[in-house]
């Protein structure tokens, strides 16, 4: 049975990294195995199969795909407008260097948007930058999925652990405070890992040491300061904030000026005005503004737009629950609005516009493939009992060493899903109750609670959907396998690590 529940999963990486199959081809056919092995072999019937895939792609489309299409249609736009030539030139001014871009753009913005938005515009956004400033494409999009890694349980204003804290009925700053602690070694290595994949090699920390202990440093400080005094809302923008402010500080006291990492001088000198670059920024800042107000910071806008909703039972089996559709307090309407308006101020016509969004629609028709098909795959494997299986297994064999593998078990919920929150969903309560199945007190059930969303940040570097999404923002289709088989190699040590220090850490929080 285990190896069935598996199917699915061990298909995607076969079909991925050893047969480098294109992942929409690769991932309807995972969909097919899982309807096979849900129908045939855990009794699922017919019926609930269709309504089962049905309710995933109600959560592909809405809000996955429209944050995903608005949030590249916004880079896009910049394009047109030829404001990102504007806002390539006021990064290029703050080094020339192209480590410290990387991480100024995928590391410090690319957390930001991690913490304000999520659901993809993390790597969307700063991969489509750097390769849209002169980085490798494919190169962009590796280090923005090293990137995205530990802010993912942070991502659209603490969703995933506040999700965590209301399925194991645990204190969300608690839950907060812990994951900031578990990830802390990790947040402090990402910027030095990003720079010598930048670079090739161990060579390209020359010159970059200070830069990367800083921005590392500074982003976990504040996350963990955030989380235990605020709760996991703001803690991700709060420590990009403060990495951006690191990397900035760095480069104008400490320029690094090494000819080998050095980017091609800007064609035009001319000084930007500040007119001229809040203009350029300006759907980037309104995205912040939208999803700030919007967030649940401010109840007296949010409580009221959150009513705007619709809820429809598309499951109706065991487990299921109505669906959601929350037209307007959403990322991707929100992103949208702000393009629209952004680009407007920017002088472009809302046909033009118009027209722009149905490009990046159309270019993007296998990204939307893949990730219907794979949050499809994911809802049957949830629906038929397959995750649960999966998970089961893996209790069952450990025991007391149990907590070495629970932020294996949160990765493979964000591998399945490409969701930290899913994941917190579908394996946050087995995790409380295997801790007390091994006799944990409530602190350390809190502890292992969190080593879920630890793990899902290391599950999110794998993820098909987070890989998808990297391959369509840089426009490179059919380099899945190859980032894929990247990411995996970072996948690995990181959940080693976040498996010792879950296992060694209970004795100090119990």
């Amino acid at each position: 049975m285990f190896l069935i529940a598996l199917s699915p999963i061990l298909w995607l990486i076969i079909a991925l990294s050893v047969l480098k199959m294109a992942a929409y081809k690769a991932c309807p056919i995972a969909l097919v195995i899982a309807l096979a092995a849900g129908i045939f072999v855990n009794d699922m019937t017919l019926p609930h199969a269709v309504e089962a895939t049905l309710e995933g792609v109600a959560l592909a489309c809405w809000p996955i795909l429209l944050v995903i299409i608005a949030a590249i249609f916004t880079y896009n736009l910049t394009l047109k407008t030829k404001a990102m030539d504007t806002i390539k030139k006021m990064l290029t001014s703050v080094s020339n260097d192209r480590r410290v871009l990387i991480l100024l753009i995928g590391w410090g913005f690319g957390g930001f948007l991690e913490g304000m938005a999520g659901f993809g515009t993390a790597i969307a956004i700063p991969a489509g930058m750097l390769a849209g400033i002169g980085i490798n494409p494919v190169l962009s999009a590796m280090v923005c999925l090293i990137a995205n890694s530990v802010p993912t349980a942070y991502g659209s204003i603490g969703i995933p652990l506040v999700t965590l804290g209301s399925v194991t009925d645990t204190d969300p700053v608690l839950l907060a405070t812990y994951t900031a602690l578990q990830l802390a070694p990790l947040t402090i290595l990402c910027p030095f890992l990003m720079v010598i994949v930048a670079s090739h090699s161990l060579k390209g920390l020359k010159g970059m040491l200070l830069m990367c202990l800083t921005a590392g440093l500074g982003f976990s400080t504040a996350e963990i300061a955030i989380s235990m005094f605020m709760g996991p809302e703001l803690a991700v923008v709060g420590g990009a904030i403060v990495a951006m402010a690191a990397i900035i500080g760095c480069a104008k006291f400490f320029p690094v000026n090494d000819p080998e990492h050095a980017m091609p001088p800007h064609e035009d000198e001319a000084p930007t005005t500040l007119g001229g670059a809040v203009r350029a920024w300006m759907p980037f800042i309104l995205i912040f503004v939208f999803l700030l107000m919007t967030s649940k910071l401010i109840p007296a806008i949010h409580d009221p737009l959150n009513l705007i909703k619709s809820s429809v039972l598309i499951y109706d089996g065991p487990g299921g629950e109505p669906y959601t559709f929350t037209w307007l307090a959403t990322p991707g309407v929100l992103i949208l609005l702000a393009a629209f308006l952004g680009g407007s101020v920017q002088g472009a016509s809302f046909g033009s516009m118009a027209a722009c969004l149905r490009r990046t629609a159309w270019n993007l028709r296998f990204t939307i493939v893949t990730i219907i098909t794979v949050i499809a795959t994911a809802k049957v494997m949830g629906y038929a009992g397959m995750t649960h299986e999966i998970a089961e297994t893996a209790v069952a064999a450990t025991g007391t060493a149990y907590p070495l593998i629970a932020a294996f078990i949160g990765s493979i919920g964000t591998f399945i899903t490409g969701s930290a929150t899913s994941s917190c969903v579908l394996f946050g309560k087995l995790q409380t109750d295997s801790a007390m199945a091994i006799g944990a007190g409530k602190s350390v059930q809190a502890w292992i609670a969190a080593s879920n969303a630890t793990g899902a940040c290391a599950g999110k570097m794998i993820s098909p959907q987070s890989i998808a999404i990297a391959v369509a923002s840089i426009g490179t289709v059919g380099c899945e396998g190859k980032l894929l088989h990247f990411a995996v190699k970072f996948y690995i040590p990181f959940i080693i690590i976040m498996g010792c220090i879950v296992y060694f850490g209970q004795s100090l929080v119990g």
